[in-house]
């Protein structure tokens, strides 16, 4: 089993909170999940990236596999998110972190250490909403591994 780390700025506020919990319970169901908070910074905004980024990359496990989750990223389907994550968990290494930034994005230190750039969208979205699509695909790469009925997309 893979084990996915998500390493965020901030605990999910307001009407997304539910949600994030709720998808986060059913990505359990397929992957070993764990969520790392760390606190948001304050000031000027390439202080407040910088701050962020030091917190998140103190976090990252050794031995992971690192995505960077940003707008500019490499675009990935479904299909492919659960294809690597199934070639992690029989070739290794079977840890994978995700860093989500905060209102600011990722510092570009920790983009650079990250082995590959994701972009979930070609939108700008706020960081808890990243979280929920993020844990909604990873439940649904779950569902593809195991012919589950859940994705109708090709």
């Amino acid at each position: 089993m893979v084990k996915v780390t998500l390493v965020c700025v901030g605990a999910p506020r307001g009407v997304l909170a539910p949600a994030i919990a709720e998808y986060e319970g059913r990505a359990q169901r397929y992957f070993e999940v764990v969520t790392t908070e760390v606190s948001a910074g304050k000031g000027a905004p390439e202080q407040v990236k910088k701050s962020e980024g030091d917190q998140i990359l103190r976090r990252v496990p050794a031995g992971s596999r690192v995505y960077a989750l940003t707008r500019d990223g490499s675009r990935c389907s479904s299909r492919s998110l659960a294809a690597h994550l199934e070639e992690m968990a029989t070739y290794g290494p079977a840890k994978a972190v995700f860093l989500i930034g905060g209102a600011f994005g990722l510092d570009a230190q920790v983009q650079e250490s990250a082995d590959r750039r994701l972009s979930l969208s070609d939108f700008t979205l706020p960081h808890d909403l990243a979280r929920l699509v993020l844990l909604e695909q990873l439940y649904r790469a779950g569902t593809i591994l195991r012919g589950e009925p859940y994705h109708k997309g090709s």
